[in-house]
């Protein structure tokens, strides 16, 4: 590293500090959503291969929940992998599949982090289906913040995912389809998502510069803030984090009002 990459470095830490010393706690997200994007351009950049950029972006991740810690979030929804990833090449999607699963240990073995499963288990492998329960089962004691880990998932899924699960619990209590009709509203369809015991997303942050949802939790965000950062995922860094935070608690949410 050369002189000009330390002083940059060392005034970064600086700014992050100053800004980090700046953020009203009672005023950061208690949940955030991360579409963590651009893991495969990073790696391009940097002359890599795809798994490598792949790795760089699991690795960033206990890093983040850790500034999250820090800020006092309470739940964090991680966007691993969606169901049209399933559609990228076999020797791209098999070691993606046992990045994310080691990224699942991880996360169980570390203490600090309550898992939960958020998407298809059928579309997923057996082995990562088990990898998973397990995490869940480990964590569910512990009482640190709620990582969801969104791993075969998709807004539109979810919520025909959700309108089946009402219907089948319709029929287990022997509700006629006019009572269910009369009966469903939005609470009810949302006690149903994958993420139905939780507050809603406040903030969601999508890395690499792309400024569109791609279908992340398109029911719960109705009412979220957006904050969309030009860093791909592996090189997000803890000043990125906090100006979205700041950017999150100098604004006044409306909720639709």
């Amino acid at each position: 590293m050369n002189l000009r990459d330390k002083l940059r470095g060392l005034l970064v830490r600086l700014y992050a500090r100053r800004v980090e010393g700046h953020l009203d706690h009672a005023q950061v997200p208690k949940h955030i959503g991360v579409i963590m994007d651009g893991n495969r351009r990073w790696a391009k950049a940097a002359g890599s291969s795809t798994v490598h950029g792949h790795r760089a972006g699991a690795e960033k991740i206990e890093e983040f929940l850790g500034w999250c810690s820090e800020t006092d979030v309470e739940v964090v929804t991680l966007w691993l992998l969606s169901t049209d990833n399933f559609d990228r090449p076999q020797e791209e999607l098999v070691p993606l599949l046992g990045i994310i699963e080691d990224v699942v240990r991880t996360l169980a073995a570390d203490g600090r982090w309550r898992v939960h499963h958020v998407g298809t288990p059928d579309l997923l492998p057996s082995g990562m289906q088990r990898v998973l329960k397990e995490a869940e089962e480990t964590t569910a004691h512990v009482d640190g913040i709620v990582v969801n880990v969104a791993i075969g998932y998709g807004g539109r899924q979810e919520i025909a995912d959700a309108v089946r699960s009402m219907l089948l619990d319709a029929q287990d209590r022997g509700t006629s389809m006019e009572e269910l009709a009369e009966a469903v509203d939005t609470d009810m369809i949302g006690r149903h998502l994958y993420t139905s015991d939780q507050p809603d997303p406040d903030l969601v942050i999508r890395t690499s510069g792309e400024q569109r949802l791609s279908g992340f939790m398109l029911w719960q965000t109705a009412h979220s803030e957006y904050y969309f950062c030009d860093v791909f995922w592996p090189a997000f860094r803890k000043v990125d984090f906090l100006r979205a935070m700041r950017d999150y608690a100098a604004r006044h949410r409306r909720f639709g009002g």
